[in-house]
């Protein structure tokens, strides 16, 4: 600053952040797209391709034996059990039954007379399918029915049309009730804005108020112009009343130079 008139704490220092002025574009608000790596790439570069490393997968484990945890008895050979003898702590086992064979004296074979010797053919009386029950499970001829030939149902024939008497209708004859017939009221006119277009529709509602910023702002009577301080400490005075015309100025904007000014 040209002037060493100060109003008020404030003294130039360097911003603590970026500013806007100071930016003839968008800043840092605006970022592009990498264009390396995977993730977020510009769509509108080539991206080559990406490779990961990945834990190392284990060995596939293949056995062509049993190995040690498969145990081989010593009484087994390739053909099988050696076969030699093999002892075990066990109980007495109890004796079997003699199986009783019949003897020659057990037998009578002068009894066996027809089944040995030839005979003429002997016939008795006794009731005829002994042993049979005498209930039949057989279905008779009454069990079977056959298609009937007439109606619309006739299986493997052309049927003819069949008619079925129904009884009176009351509409349209003199049995019809015309009372419970709507009348003219009981039909609801259809909005004109359901087949046409349909016109704006206006509501009157209540009058909002404005927004209103409802902080304390000081007014004309809260400055006093007096009472401004030129110089620093104690040496400073009071400056009287005056007005300057100027113009509105920013301390970034780079001022115009013009041919004169070379």
């Amino acid at each position: 600053m040209g002037s060493d008139a100060w109003v008020g704490p404030w003294r130039p220092h360097r911003p603590r952040g970026p500013i806007a002025a100071l930016y003839s574009g968008p800043g840092p608000k605006y970022q592009l797209p990498p264009n390396t790596g995977y993730l977020q790439h510009d769509p509108s570069r080539p991206r080559a391709p990406a490779f990961t490393f990945g834990a190392r997968l284990p060995a596939p484990q293949t056995s062509c034996g049993p190995g040690p945890g498969h145990l081989v008895p010593a009484r087994m050979t390739v053909r099988g059990p050696d076969g030699s003898p093999a002892y075990s702590i066990h109980g007495r086992p109890q004796r079997a039954a003699p199986f009783l064979t019949p003897g020659p004296g057990r037998y009578f074979p002068e009894r066996a007379g027809p089944a040995t010797y030839p005979s003429a053919p002997r016939h008795t009386i006794a009731p005829r399918n002994w042993g049979v029950h005498g209930e039949q499970q057989t279905p008779g001829p009454a069990t079977y029915s056959v298609p009937p030939l007439l109606g619309p149902r006739v299986v493997g024939k052309a049927s003819a049309p069949t008619y079925s008497i129904y009884g009176r209708s009351t509409v349209g004859s003199f049995l019809e009730d015309l009372s419970k017939t709507p009348g003219p009221c009981a039909y609801h006119v259809v909005s004109p804005g359901t087949y046409k277009s349909r016109a704006p529709q206006f509501t009157m509602l209540a009058r909002t108020s404005l927004p209103r910023d409802s902080s304390r702002k000081p007014g004309p009577a809260a400055y006093n112009v007096d009472q401004v301080v030129c110089g620093r400490g104690a040496r400073g005075h009071r400056k009287p009343r005056g007005w300057t015309f100027g113009i509105r100025h920013s301390d970034y904007l780079a001022p115009m130079l013009t041919d004169v000014d070379k």
